[in-house]
């Protein structure tokens, strides 16, 4: 099946990660981001099939401090969010951000959901795992909602996440996603909002979700936007 009608059926829009990389750096420039006045911070999967988002970032915009989780999600905190900040280098007065929170999800060549490949390994894998595993213990009914101290993340992942879900609906593996991309990006904003000082700073929020394509790997954009001088600007990708 061709890649780009799969990516279709399940996405409005998507672009290649260096593309999508690419179309962000640009926006950012012309408002006054670049590689050496600014530091990124990358939010997405530990998953390594994750890390050739993780290292667009750093090739465009230099060493980028690692906000990530399970899932993408976000729970560093105001106390990561802030050490990512006074990492920033310093012009004209002004720090500068960019934040890029992404989820992922595999997309097979047949348009499977939730399947890929991974070099060294027979048969079928899945991603997001945690995600995955999180969807099957709501469709078999056993979601265990006590912390688990040796499983920190994935209990964090079941209690946020829950929050946003229905009680008795039980999304497929797509929505999930899509429901984690929209809880990240809420939880990261409202950490923003109680660490960053805009007098002092611009800064830079990049969301949607990463897909890992029988090929290559994609990202569609969500919410993608800058707040220069407390403004906040749409960025045009």
């Amino acid at each position: 099946m061709d890649t780009a009608k799969i990516l279709t059926k399940f996405f409005d829009k998507t672009y290649t990660e260096i593309e999508f990389i690419k179309k962000t750096y640009e926006a950012l420039r012309q408002l006054g981001f670049n590689d050496e006045n600014s530091i990124a911070a990358t939010c997405i999967c530990r998953d390594e099939i994750s890390q050739s988002l993780r290292s667009i970032i750093k090739h465009m915009w230099g060493e980028a401090f690692n906000l990530s989780s399970l899932a993408g999600m976000f729970f560093a905190g105001k106390t990561g969010l802030a050490a990512a900040m006074h990492h920033a280098p310093i012009e004209g007065g002004k720090e500068r951000y960019v934040f890029y929170a992404l989820p992922h999800i595999a997309i097979d060549a047949e348009g499977h959901i939730g399947i890929c490949k991974r070099m060294g390994r027979e048969g079928e894998s899945v991603a997001c795992g945690a995600l995955n595993a999180f969807q099957k213990e709501m469709a078999g009914g056993r979601v265990n909602l006590m912390m688990d101290n040796e499983d920190v993340e994935q209990s964090l992942i079941r209690m946020r996440l829950l929050r946003e879900i229905p009680y008795g609906h039980v999304p497929d593996l797509l929505e999930l996603t899509r429901i984690t991309q929209a809880a990240i990006q809420a939880d990261l904003e409202n950490t923003i909002t109680k660490v960053v000082d805009v007098k002092k700073s611009n800064y830079a929020v990049i969301t949607g979700i990463q897909i890992h394509g029988a090929d290559i790997n994609y990202i569609w954009p969500s919410s993608c936007y800058a707040v220069v001088d407390g403004e906040r600007i749409s960025l045009r990708v």
